[in-house]
C-alpha cells in the first residue's frame, strides 16, 4: 500500500513514505537489519553527547515478546500483539558527567527513535512511535533501576494485511494522511508570523 505524503516542498523519499501503519505482516524481521535500524539510533546527536536513550527490544515467537507486550495499553496491545518486533523506549534522566536532571533527555530519545525510523523507512521497513505505555509496568517487568524512565514504545514490521485486526483498528491505515502548513509552526522573525 502506497501511503506517501503529497508533501508541498521536496523531500526525500524516505520521508515522504514513512508512515505508521496498524496492519503489519507477520514476516520477521532479520537480526542484522534490526543491528543496523538500532545503529542509526546509535549516531543520532545529543546533549553533551550523552545518548541518553536505551531501548528493550522483543521479536514475535520469543518469550519476551509477551512481557513487552504488556507494557502496552489496551488499545496498542489489540493491534501490535500482531506484529514482528516490540521496542520500548527508556531515558537516563541524569547527566552521567555530573548527575544533573538531563532535561533534553526526551529530545534525545525523540531523535534517536526518528533516526531509527528513518532507517527502517530506507529499508521498506515501517515503524509505529507509541507513547500509550504503562511506564510502572515496564519497570517491574523488567526490573528497570531508578534514574531510568520507559517512555515510549515502537511496534517494527513490514506492512501488510492482517486478517486478525479489528475492522476499525485496520480502516486507520486509510485514513487520509494530514500535517498542519508550515506557516502554523515556522515563525519568521516574530512569534506567529508565519513563514510565507
Amino acid at each position: 500500500m502506497d501511503r506517501s505524503a503529497e508533501t508541498d516542498h521536496p523531500v526525500q523519499e524516505f520521508i515522504a513514505t514513512r508512515w505508521s501503519p496498524y496492519s503489519f505482516s507477520s514476516r520477521p524481521v532479520p537480526g542484522e537489519v534490526l543491528h543496523s535500524l538500532f545503529e542509526a539510533a546509535r549516531w543520532t546527536m545529543s546533549s553533551y553527547n550523552e545518548q541518553p536513550w536505551r531501548y528493550l527490544f522483543s521479536t514475535a515467537g520469543e518469550p519476551d515478546f509477551p512481557r513487552v507486550l504488556s507494557c502496552l495499553v489496551e488499545a496498542n496491545q489489540a493491534w501490535a500483539q500482531h506484529v514482528p518486533v516490540l521496542v520500548l523506549g527508556v531515558t537516563c534522566d541524569h547527566f552521567t558527567r555530573n548527575d544533573k536532571p538531563n532535561a533534553h533527555a526526551l529530545h534525545d530519545l525523540g531523535a534517536a527513535s526518528a533516526a531509527l525510523t528513518f532507517e527502517a523507512t530506507a529499508r521498506g521497513l515501517h515503524v509505529h512511535q507509541m507513547a500509550g505505555i504503562d511506564p510502572e509496568r515496564a519497570r517491574s517487568e523488567f526490573s528497570i533501576p531508578p534514574g531510568f524512565t520507559p517512555r515510549t514504545a515502537l511496534a517494527i514490521g513490514y506492512a501488510g494485511s492482517n486478517p486478525s485486526l479489528d475492522a476499525d483498528v485496520a480502516a486507520r491505515d486509510r485514513n487520509e494522511r494530514r500535517r498542519r502548513p508550515l506557516s502554523e509552526f515556522v515563525f519568521d522573525g516574530a512569534w506567529g508570523r508565519g513563514i510565507a
